[in-house]
């Protein structure tokens, strides 16, 4: 039995006190920063819309910086969230890393479709919109050569796109966390099989399919690291005034979806995750064939090792496919979102792709 004497007894209390008035300052805290205070600016990088279809918006950044690397870069976000991850603060964007370094860049920004939007197909963006953005680009910059970036289905069409104009001057492409081969997409594999997976019901009841039903099935493949920790980890860092900006800017990202159109996504997952015609050399697109082998630019592609949305598997086999002289598979130590934000892609993967670009330019 412990004895406590009085003056024990009253520290013992005092401390108590102590640890009580901690936890609730911290619980308030967490509290103000979920349901109080503004969600942080992102995109801030100036730009300019240099061309417009659609819902689709072509940007051109900080347009008034001296562009010392001659070849400009488009980059090509997927048709699900939204590009401002490209630009999600500064000192935290790998836009504004590229421009401040002399780079020449655009982004094509999809937009967000309506329902009058549900008929549009893969080939209508591949073939009709991005087309359009590359005639832009090289105009606007006088340049005769143009450099690609796709960022996860971005990067698939892209693929798509370089595949079916191999007449085009494309000088270089980067793909980040791009799948090419879905014969094993992890837990895609067996949550879209066919057997069980009615696509067309999905596709005929919604029209364009909703971001909640998207983001909750990626969510499924960490459920208890998507849905509980990013709490968690606020609990134990909210004190930390850059963790908690951070915090903040993804929870905005990652809770700022967009519908998927219909048809589009029709053919997503049937065309590419059930049958996995793009790696086999059986896609097409108005009756033209998608041929991987004949893209021939230059290949910076890059693999999120801890990646469970599209894994290396599935990134891999395009270097084997493409007929470019100069072609690298590159690995990072990062998930498919800290593969461009995050401290790691700040101080090692954002110069790695700059240094690509400008040696690759030359």
């Amino acid at each position: 039995m412990i004895n406590l004497g009085g003056q024990q007894l009253e520290d013992w209390y005092t401390q108590i006190q102590g640890d009580s008035q901690k936890s609730f300052d911290r619980f308030k805290r967490i509290t103000e920063v979920i349901t109080r205070e503004p969600e942080p600016q992102v995109g801030q990088t100036p730009k300019e819309v240099i061309w417009t279809k659609n819902k689709t918006k072509l940007y051109r950044y900080q347009p008034a910086i001296k562009k010392t690397n001659k070849v400009p870069l488009l980059m090509i976000y997927a048709l699900i969230n939204k590009p401002y991850i490209l630009d999600l603060y500064p000192g935290n964007s790998l836009i504004e890393h590229l421009t401040n370094k002399g780079h020449d860049v655009y982004l094509l920004d999809w937009g967000t479709a309506g329902h009058e939007d549900r008929h549009m197909k893969l080939e209508d963006y591949i073939l009709d919109y991005i087309p359009l953005a590359v005639k832009r680009v090289l105009r606007t910059s006088g340049a005769k050569e143009i450099s690609l970036l796709g960022y996860c289905m971005g990067g698939t069409m892209t693929a798509c796109f370089a595949a079916l104009h191999p007449h085009l001057p494309i000088r270089n492409i980067i793909f980040m966390t791009s799948p090419f081969d879905f014969k094993d997409a992890g837990h895609y594999t067996n949550w879209l099989d066919k057997r069980y997976f009615n696509l067309d019901r999905l596709v005929d009841t919604f029209g364009n399919v909703p971001f909640e039903l998207i983001d909750y099935g990626n969510k499924l493949l960490n459920p208890i690291g998507n849905f509980v920790g990013p709490y968690i980890s606020l609990a134990d860092r909210v004190e930390n005034k850059e963790f908690v900006l951070n915090w903040k800017l993804m929870q905005k990202w990652l809770n700022d979806g967009i519908p998927f159109p219909g048809e589009s996504y029709r053919q997503w997952i049937g065309e590419f995750y059930q049958e996995n015609k793009l790696i086999n050399d059986e896609l097409y697109m108005r009756g033209y064939k998608v041929e991987l082998s004949k893209i021939k630019a230059n290949i910076l592609n890059i693999v999120a090792t801890r990646d469970n949305i599209v894994q290396p598997q599935q990134i891999e086999p395009l270097n084997d496919k493409v007929s470019s002289k100069n072609k690298i598979l590159h690995y990072v130590d990062t998930g498919h979102v800290s593969v461009v934000t995050g401290r790691k892609a700040i101080n090692e993967i954002h110069p790695f792709i700059e240094n690509w670009l400008k040696e690759s330019s030359v």
